[in-house]
């Protein structure tokens, strides 16, 4: 398969952004709801109710210093993050509210199925044995099935249920956490045992996306793993501040097996449609041109402390950057709100490149259900 030229990839990028904005602008919802599972790379503020002193949390500053009213909403960004303008992309405000924070109001829209559930989980992962106090997928896909058993029983009957679920869409914001974890334990793997954890992996996301077909899924809108070995953090355990280099090889490797098994999936479950985002294609091309892209430090975060300001997360302590617009990272591991947003367009909008075998508007306006 041929390349795509940098500069064609810059102009693909930069498109869609604009495309973006146009869209957001049209206003009316695309789907009847979107229903979120995922890790920090998703968490909207699940974590802010979940108890105890080891829960991956964002709800304090500088988090959320440019989002809406400036407030920290339990978002691991500067304002929004990539869900929230992948929903801006579908004419909504920006992601459904966290489960956690609707969970005991059934009288809101929510429950109804109008809107969506954003029931993603920082520090979680595709295996439950993946982080510490937190909401693992396995446990999301549990509470969606709660959802799932209160919107049939409002709208009164099953075929109405299932028409709706069948027009909303599921996205999938997961596995960079296990492959972390993974590494943590074995920093210096055997291609045997990369391999084999990454199959495991693979076919457990599996499952774990058949279990939402079952619950009447229909339109998935899954998102990759990016280079995680340039964020900040592991930038700073590098003696010669460079990215890790088997983190990368863990993320393709990943990434490669998601798109087969999604592919698989799709020929063996009637009705089953879904898309592939590219956080690392975007990830790659923002490192590879971040002056065209308007970006000027591709290495540091934006905020935290250390080397490459990624050796602690954002704090209200932490060293903040001013042009927090020309970062590519906000925190030791995620992206800033300029960031998410270039992504979304290109994931949302773009070619091939960044979403695969359709991109995410063509999954959305996908109407044969």
């Amino acid at each position: 398969m041929a390349t795509v030229p940098p500069v064609l990839v810059l102009h693909v990028l930069l498109a869609a952004c604009a495309a973006a904005v146009d869209a957001a602008a049209a206003g009316s919802s695309k789907v009847p709801a979107i229903y979120v599972f995922g890790d920090s790379t998703a968490d909207v503020g699940n974590n802010n109710y979940l108890p105890g002193g080891d829960v991956p949390r964002a709800n304090f500053p500088h988090n959320g210093v440019d989002f809406p009213t400036s407030r920290p909403t339990g978002r691991f960004s500067n304002g929004y993050n990539g869900v929230d303008f992948l929903a801006v992309n579908m004419g909504f405000k920006r992601s459904p509210p966290p489960f956690l924070a609707v969970a005991n109001k059934t009288n809101k829209q929510v429950f109804r199925g109008l809107l969506g559930v954003n029931f993603a989980s920082a520090g979680s992962g595709i295996l439950d044995t993946t982080g510490s106090s937190i909401i693992p997928l396995s446990k999301q896909v549990e509470q969606f099935a709660a959802v799932q058993r209160n919107i049939s029983s409002r709208v009164g009957n099953g075929a109405a249920a299932d028409a709706l679920l069948s027009r909303s869409l599921f996205l999938v914001s997961t596995g960079g956490n296990d492959l972390f974890a993974f590494f943590s334990r074995n920093s210096t793997p055997s291609d045997a045992d990369k391999q084999q954890f990454v199959g495991n992996l693979v076919a457990l996301y599996q499952n774990h996306v058949k279990a939402l077909y079952v619950l009447g899924a229909r339109k998935f809108a899954v998102i990759d793993v990016p280079p995680i070995g340039c964020c900040p953090y592991p930038r700073s355990l590098h003696p010669l501040g460079a990215c890790i280099d088997v983190l990368n090889e863990l993320a393709r490797g990943f990434n490669k097996g998601v798109k087969a098994a999604m592919h698989g999936l799709s020929l063996s479950f009637q009705g089953f449609r879904y898309s592939v985002g590219s956080s690392h294609a975007v990830a790659q091309s923002i490192m590879k041109h971040p002056q065209r892209l308007g970006f000027k430090d591709v290495t540091n975060a934006c905020c935290g402390s250390g080397r490459f300001n990624g050796e602690s997360g954002c704090t209200p302590n932490a060293t903040l950057c001013d042009n927090r617009h020309e970062y590519l990272f906000w925190d030791l591991l995620h992206p800033t709100h300029a960031t998410s947003k270039l992504a979304a367009a290109a994931i949302y909008n773009g070619s091939l490149h960044f979403a695969a075998p359709i991109n995410f508007r063509q999954l959305v306006e996908d109407d044969r259900y």
